[in-house]
């Protein structure tokens, strides 16, 4: 929808008054109405799931004294993290399928690509401070103790959160003061800075440019030290003598590695690899995968494989405990 001239500008040779979008359309998943139901009751019932699972482990961590630890202090915010995550798109997206017009206002947009990648960027640093831990515990397990204080790992854990809301508001800023004048059709389901930009009247090198360099650093600099961490790990163990040291060894990451290959892969092709060729339903899985199902994975990734968690869960939902 539009609303009356707000400002001209010259085009070509002539002079045309541009409109000022007030909402977007974010298509979602088109389709036939019966289909429409099934995905939204798949959506919901995964989103459910994720927030019982999640919100099991945060929960745990909280209330079972036995997981007050460092590991286990940053796996709770992590899994608190991820009930924000998945909020910041589904919801909308339930709403969405369910409405005739699928409309959302151009603060909401914003407002939502802010949260989206602002708690996207927090987990991207969790993951890393995780895999800082991890190294820590098992390279240097002597001096675990005075390095990764209680005040330490609380330290770490509000960098993590305050340094992530803090790094989209410039890329914000400069795409959301582009003109936008129609058409404002976004074939997503979220408020994403690639089609944004495309629906901007003036093309913006700068903008485009500083949104590039953000995903890049925020992605890769995590990464790269998620990799140094890992390869220090992994040296250390296989300087192991024995095989079942190296095997408890490698299940203290094991979990850990597995959630950071399903987010780091998808990200990575969503915002680093050339997806300019690829079609727009991909550039949904893919956000779909990382933005959804991802965080429906951790729970049962973090509690399958570790038994103190799974004994903390079983004690919360108020299940016998093996103490075998």
């Amino acid at each position: 929808s539009w609303v009356p001239p707000v400002f001209p500008t010259a085009l070509g040779s002539q002079n045309r008054t541009m409109y000022s979008v007030t909402e977007f359309v974010l298509l979602g998943f088109p389709g036939l109405r019966d289909l429409q139901s099934c995905f939204f009751s798949l959506f919901l019932l995964l989103y459910l799931l994720t927030l019982l699972g999640n919100g099991a482990i945060a929960c745990a961590v909280k209330w079972d004294s036995r997981l007050h630890t460092p590991m286990y202090i940053l796996l709770g915010n992590f899994a608190f993290l991820e009930i924000w995550y998945v909020s910041s798109t589904v919801p909308n997206m339930l709403a969405n399928i369910l409405s005739e017009t699928k409309t959302i206002s151009f603060s909401g947009c914003f407002l939502q690509f802010y949260l989206f990648f602002s708690l996207g960027t927090t987990e991207c640093f969790f993951l890393s401070v995780m895999a800082y831990d991890r190294y820590l515990a098992i390279c240097r397990p002597l001096h675990y103790p005075s390095i990764m204080t209680g005040k330490f790992c609380k330290t770490l854990v509000c960098v993590c959160w305050v340094s992530g809301f803090l790094c989209y508001p410039v890329p914000i800023a400069l795409i959301s003061h582009l003109p936008f004048c129609g058409p404002n059709i976004i074939d997503h389901f979220v408020c994403d800075p690639g089609p944004l930009l495309a629906l901007a009247c003036i093309r913006s090198p700068s903008a485009e440019l500083v949104c590039y360099t953000f995903n890049s650093v925020i992605i890769f600099g995590p990464f790269l030290s998620i990799l140094g961490s890992y390869t220090l790990v992994l040296r250390a163990v296989l300087r192991v003598p024995s095989a079942a040291g190296r095997m408890k060894a490698f299940s203290t990451c094991g979990s850990h590695l597995m959630v950071v290959s399903l987010f780091y892969g998808t990200l990575m092709v969503m915002y680093v690899s050339p997806t300019s060729g690829n079609p727009a339903g991909m550039h949904k899985i893919v956000t779909l995968v990382y933005s959804a199902v991802t965080p429906l994975l951790n729970p049962l990734i973090y509690s399958l494989r570790n038994k103190d968690m799974k004994d903390a869960l079983k004690r919360v939902l108020k299940l016998p405990v093996s103490h075998s």
